[in-house]
């Protein structure tokens, strides 16, 4: 039997637009029965705050690890304010949270919405806007974050990093990022609603001694993307998917953004 203890739930969301989120760890190699503080923040430019607000926004908060398929996290939100979660995990191994917010809705401007949708590559939304004569029209949309982050807990590794989690989006690495050794090509296959997300943009984001960098990749027609690995510091991957809505009464696009942090300290 595998035992996981929440010591303490003070979690609290806000709803962003515009912006990443992600679910970031104070370190991500624990020792086993060691306290694991769990925080999600949002930015841009892989530089984050603490959200504030209430957990009226979360819809699933889940935890995977090895047999335990699917703990439900949500179970132990609190309404206070505060901005984190503590897992002591009395087993080691290869562990994976993952988090989804209920949707939001947002009215942007015309000129905000095509520049949102050149930045992150979402081009196919963008020529039918041109198709349409919607260029000069304001951008209705609903959106969803769908964060995960992978961390390790002593030496023990397991299959967990490559099990399917259910997001929207969800983004799994080809291999086990905590099994790399030195720099070199590393494949992730991100998925739409269970099916490869393909022909999209992925930024990846790394983060090491203060200084970060970002690359962009586009996934082929498998939705897999091969990046460059070095295993050191802190790593996001983050891509947006887009649908035209067809009987909303608000909206007229949802959007799904997904991301996936790990490390290696």
């Amino acid at each position: 039997m595998k035992k996981i203890i929440i010591c303490l739930s003070l979690l609290s969301f806000i709803h962003v637009s515009g912006q990443d989120i992600w679910i970031h760890t104070d370190k991500f190699i624990y020792k086993r029965a060691e306290t694991i503080n769990l925080k999600f923040l949002t930015g841009k430019n892989f530089k984050g705050t603490n959200w504030k607000g209430s957990n009226d926004d979360v819809d699933v908060l889940r935890l995977f690890f090895e047999d335990v398929i699917d703990r439900k996290l949500d179970n132990n939100l609190s309404d206070r304010n505060g901005d984190s979660l503590q897992i002591v995990m009395l087993d080691e191994g290869t562990v994976v949270v993952t988090s989804q917010t209920k949707n939001s809705f947002r009215d942007i401007k015309a000129n905000e919405f095509n520049d949102y949708l050149k930045e992150n590559g979402l081009t196919d939304i963008l020529k039918y806007r041109v198709k349409n004569g919607d260029t000069i029209k304001a951008g209705l949309e609903n959106y969803r974050h769908c964060s995960k982050t992978i961390f390790q807990v002593g030496g023990k590794t397991n299959n967990t990093y490559k099990q399917k989690t259910g997001l929207p989006i969800d983004i799994i690495p080809g291999e086990h990022p905590y099994s790399v050794a030195r720099d070199g090509h590393f494949k992730m296959k991100i998925f739409f609603l269970g099916k490869p997300l393909k022909n999209s943009k992925i930024k990846v984001w790394h983060r090491s001694k203060d200084k970060i960098s970002q690359e962009d990749y586009t996934t082929d027609k498998e939705g897999e993307v091969k990046i460059f690995l070095s295993p050191e510091g802190e790593w996001m991957i983050s891509c947006i998917k887009m649908v035209r809505l067809q009987n909303d009464l608000q909206a007229e696009w949802q959007s799904y953004r997904g991301s996936l942090t790990w490390g290696y300290h």
